[in-house]
């Protein structure tokens, strides 16, 4: 047997009434060098055969936590002044003491009341004094005793106890449970790591039941309650049955965490030891019938459902979905999808809103602040605020709620070239509003799921992108821009502008339902802003559905402005210039925008500015000589060589056969030359330029109209009979379509015809019939800033168009002439020199028999 003092060494003491013992107490083996004495073995004979039990008077040391069973071995602790006077008076004696256990493990000076009756009479074999002043024992259990009675409590606890052996059968009964304990034990040593074999060995070679009670007890992890129940039982039948019972309590317990061990650890193999751990700990929950992550996470998602203020319909559903979440192991396939699924349905802002109290003045003030011109755009988000001021005081006066308002945004849908403020201008709106924004870009969205979801029933579902972005905003009225409405494509997976239909129509998106939620959610408190460049491929439907609001572009002299108010400040900034060091001028800001940008927007503006701001950041950093003055030499040094010039329309259209157009483009209105020229042939017409349907067929009415007016236009009348003539727009690269070239294609050919060329300063638009009315077209500011911008002084256009001009700013109609056209007629005498209508004045010539009759004049066309 290992020596006392290592065992004291290298296993955690009992504790007295200083300290707590140790969970599991030292190894019961009892050697012959510790074996009682022999007088006290001879009292405790002598008392079994007189049958009386024999009254000693000892000291009492209350133990913490602990039980010392007789005939065993246990180290314990002492360090309070009280124990160790006890210890040493007993030292000097005959080394016994009555050991008893403490009811209540933390009380601290236990009394007569305080510890259990029965414990053991017991030698201290061993006593080692520690530096900290405390004393580590040897204790040896010698026999059970009763305490009758106390003798006094001071310095120590002394009182008069009798012994109390237990009564020992020899019965069949007894010999059966002693071979069960045996066997019980050796399975229970097999399994637990922390028990020697050598113990196995000690209990097979004991033969009294008793003494192997006390032996196995002491080494099994019992509560010191069940350890104290143990001892108090008087038959040792009794003892052995009761340690049977707990034995294979334990048994059942370690083969269970063993088979659990087995089956997890061929789950999840050798490397995921955390996922391991973590399906052990449930298995032993399944089985103890403990709650689990399932259940709380089920208890946290109810709350949600509760809080989320969700309308009824909603939570009808998500109840029933969590009822079914309740009901599923978490490693079911569909357990992820519900969970996912009520995660989504909690987390939308059903009844959250963010926006603030009117205030018609700070919008105004914030609009300004933000934007430059757009007035018509400011006035009609200000008509927006002002009504809803007016119905929310209403309602407050009836005694309504918020929610009880009937409430539908506008739709409204910005439609404007590149760079001219749609996005940056629906965020200022709420900033206005004090709303939150958020944006989805539609352009190249194919998909109608990406706008409605997907049904749960696929792998990977999702909610459409109005629900995620709703849900990212964290209200339920945001601002929400849809930007580039007018690129939304179509195919056989769907037509996401269909789908949009009910999202923006304030009479049915109260009750939008997204496929992936399936419960309606309302978006009648969204306003939605939408964002085109142009109207032509945006469906008769959807657009029907919106208020729209055309941005057409600005002038030179609102370039000017936003630059000095925007754009120069911001970059100025963002390159670390000083702004009050630099004057930008405005010539030199008029030279930039005409000889190095042409566009109807700001956005290549900006750019060249910035492009100014790290020329100069760079030779500031450098140390060099900079001028504070930012003019047209300046800018010509930073920039280089200008890349537009006004010469161009000079130089294209000084041979006859070409006239100046004007379209829409995707990025504004642009001019565009129309060149017409005849070669030997057989009559046919070519068109070229990767030209439309449309212009096509304006290429041919225009010929025909020229081919009817030929005596009235002083032309051979037989010119198609020996020609072919060819019709090409420059730019071949761009696809271009519309009729409003008719009127410049028509000038083209009479310039043509008539070897006459064309005024370089005049441009046109206008759509044309057989009979040469001239029919009016759209776009009509942004093809004039477009011929502002091209140095064009005189625009000719449709005379059903004149409404157009109120929106024209007055600079612009300062700067260019513009004539309105009912007929080709008036298009010539404004696009031809005097020349062509000193030629018209002669007698025209007769027309042969031969051709198609008479040429009547035609009819002018009237308002």
């Amino acid at each position: 047997m290992t020596n006392i003092d290592e065992r004291v060494d290298r296993r955690p003491e009992a504790e007295t009434e200083d300290e707590r013992a140790s969970e599991q107490p030292a190894m019961a083996m009892i050697d012959e060098d510790i074996a009682p004495r022999g007088d006290e073995t001879e009292a405790i004979e002598d008392a079994s055969e007189t049958g009386e039990p024999e009254v000693f008077t000892l000291p009492v040391l209350p133990l913490r936590g602990t039980v010392v069973f007789p005939l065993t071995v246990v180290p314990l602790a002492a360090a309070q002044p009280r124990s160790l006077r006890l210890i040493d008076d007993v030292m000097s004696g005959d080394r016994r003491v009555a050991l008893v256990m403490q009811k209540d493990a933390e009380l601290e000076g236990a009394g007569p009341d305080d510890v259990y009756t029965v414990g053991s009479i017991a030698t201290i074999h061993q006593m080692m004094r520690v530096p900290d002043g405390s004393v580590r024992l040897a204790v040896q259990g010698i026999e059970r005793m009763r305490i009758r009675d106390w003798v006094t409590e001071e310095p120590f606890l002394v009182a008069r106890v009798e012994q109390a052996p237990e009564t020992v059968e020899h019965t069949v009964e007894v010999e059966a449970l002693t071979r069960n304990t045996l066997d019980l034990f050796q399975r229970l040593v097999s399994l637990v790591s922390h028990l020697p074999d050598e113990l196995v060995t000690a209990a097979l070679n004991v033969d009294d039941p008793r003494h192997l009670v006390y032996l196995v007890a002491t080494n099994l992890r019992m509560e010191a309650e069940e350890r104290q129940h143990l001892l108090e039982l008087d038959s040792v039948r009794d003892k052995l049955v009761e340690l049977n019972a707990f034995i294979a309590k334990e048994l059942g317990v370690l083969e269970l965490g063993k088979k659990i061990q087995s089956d997890v650890q061929e789950e999840v193999g050798k490397n995921q030891r955390e996922f391991y751990l973590r399906e052990q700990l449930k298995a032993i929950q399944r089985e103890l019938g403990e709650g689990n992550e399932t259940e709380a996470e089920a208890t946290e998602l109810r709350q949600k459902i509760e809080e989320s203020g969700m309308p009824e319909e909603a939570v009808k559903e998500a109840r029933r979905e969590l009822d079914r979440l309740s009901k599923l192991p978490p490693a079911a396939a569909e357990y992820g999808v519900i969970k996912t699924y009520l995660d989504w349905l909690t987390s939308l802002p059903w009844n959250i809103s963010t926006e603030s109290e009117i205030d018609i003045a700070n919008a105004r003030q914030v609009l300004d602040e933000d934007h430059y011109d757009l007035e018509k755009i400011k006035d009609r988000i200000l008509e927006y605020l002002a009504v809803r001021k007016l119905k929310l005081a209403m309602a407050a006066e009836d005694g309504e709620s918020d929610a009880a308002t009937p409430n539908h945004e506008p739709i409204l849908c910005f439609v404007g070239p590149p760079g001219v403020g749609k996005t940056s201008l629906a965020q200022s709106i709420a900033r206005a509003l004090g709303r939150k924004v958020t944006r989805m870009s539609l352009g190249g969205v194919r998909d109608e799921a990406e706008i409605r979801g997907h049904r749960r029933t696929y792998v990977g579902a999702m909610p459409g992108r109005i629900v995620q972005a709703i849900r990212r905003a964290g209200a339920n009225d945001p601002v929400f821009v849809l930007d580039e409405v007018d690129k939304l494509g179509n195919d056989w997976r769907g037509d996401p502008s269909s789908a949009l239909l009910e999202v923006l129509d304030p009479e049915q998106n109260n009750t939008f339902r997204d496929h992936y939620l399936d419960v309606a959610f309302d978006l009648s408190k969204v306003m939605f802003i939408a964002t085109a460049n142009l109207l032509d491929t945006i469906p008769a439907a959807l657009r029907d559905r919106m208020e729209i609001l055309e941005l057409s572009g600005y002038t030179d002299e609102d370039k000017v402005k936003i630059a000095q108010r925007y754009l120069i400040p911001k970059q100025m900034k963002a390159h670390g210039l000083a702004a009050e060091s630099y004057d930008w001028t405005a010539e030199g800001l008029f030279f930039l925008i005409q000889h190095y940008t042409r566009e109807a927007g700001v956005r290549n503006l900006e750019r060249e500015v910035a492009t100014v701001c790290r020329k100069i950041a760079t030779r500031v950093a450098e140390g060099r000589e900079v001028s504070s003055a930012v003019g047209p030499d300046e800018i010509r040094d930073y920039l280089g060589r200008p890349r537009f010039f006004y010469e161009e329309r000079v130089r294209r259209t000084e041979q006859p056969g070409v006239a100046i157009g004007v379209g829409v483009t995707g990025v504004g209105g642009d001019i565009m030359f129309v060149e017409a020229t005849r070669m030997p042939g057989k009559g046919s017409l070519t068109v070229t330029g990767q030209l439309g349907d449309v212009m096509r067929e304006s290429a041919t009415a225009a010929l025909s109209f020229v081919r009817s007016r030929a005596g009235d236009l002083h032309l051979n009348p037989d010119f198609y009979r020996e020609s072919d003539i060819h019709i090409h727009v420059p730019a071949g690269a761009i696809p271009k379509d519309g009729p409003s070239a008719g009127t410049a294609m028509t000038t083209a050919l009479v310039s043509l015809l008539t070897g006459i060329s064309v005024r370089d300063d005049v441009a046109m638009t206008g759509e044309i019939t057989l009979r040469g009315q001239v029919l009016p077209v759209g776009g009509i500011k942004m093809k004039a800033l477009a011929a502002r911008r091209a140095g064009i002084t005189t625009f000719v256009l449709p005379r059903r168009n004149e409404a157009d001009l109120d929106e024209m700013p007055a600079e612009l109609r300062e700067e260019i002439t513009f004539v309105l056209a009912d007929t080709m007629d008036d298009v010539l005498a404004a696009a031809m020199p005097d020349e062509f209508h000193m030629a018209r004045r002669e007698p025209a010539p007769a027309i042969p028999e031969s051709g198609s009759g008479p040429v009547r004049e035609p009819v002018a066309a009237g308002r």
